[in-house]
């Protein structure tokens, strides 16, 4: 199945807002991903997601139609040469590899457009899929901490991984 990353726009909201009210997808977010996902969330991440320049979120683009979001994340003070990986699809499109070449993809555009040595990503225990997807693109496994989460009035299991621009030849 074929996809593009390109930037976010407010023409993206009604299918934002349609492929991300998913509590399958939500489960896996932060809590700045709501449950139930209104327009509401949806104007105040598209406003967020399009004031990076370069743009640093983009949207997974399946026939013309968002149908994801994966970005890179600045850190701060010590961590500032890290960027942190976050990304979602909808659910009518998992198991078909997207985004598993969306991560290649957006590592090496965020080595490429930033000065950052290190893009991380902190799956949670339960998500075995988003982990296989990190480890298939060269993430390493850096840390696991037991029960750090609490989500859904549950306790959950946090996972560190990472890349480094050394591991990619660019």
């Amino acid at each position: 199945m074929e996809f593009i990353l390109r930037p976010i726009s407010i023409t993206d909201l009604y299918a934002l807002v349609e492929y991300a009210n998913n509590l399958k997808i939500a489960s896996n977010m932060t809590d700045g991903f709501p449950h139930p996902y209104t327009k509401e969330a949806g104007e105040k991440f598209i406003n967020m997601a399009t004031q990076g320049t370069p743009p640093n979120i983009m949207a997974i683009d399946i026939d013309g139609k968002l149908s994801g979001a994966i970005g890179l994340h600045a850190q701060t003070d010590v961590l500032s040469k890290s960027f942190e990986l976050g990304y979602w699809l909808a659910e009518p499109f998992w198991s078909n590899g997207i985004i598993t070449r969306a991560v290649q993809q957006m590592i090496v555009y965020g080595f490429e457009h930033w000065d950052v040595n290190r893009i991380f990503a902190r799956p949670y225990g339960p998500n075995i899929g988003s982990q296989r997807v990190l480890e298939k693109c060269g993430f390493r496994k850096e840390g696991f901490f037991k029960k750090a989460i609490f989500k859904n009035g549950i306790y959950l299991d946090l996972n560190e991984y990472a890349i480094l621009r050394s591991d990619l030849e660019l």
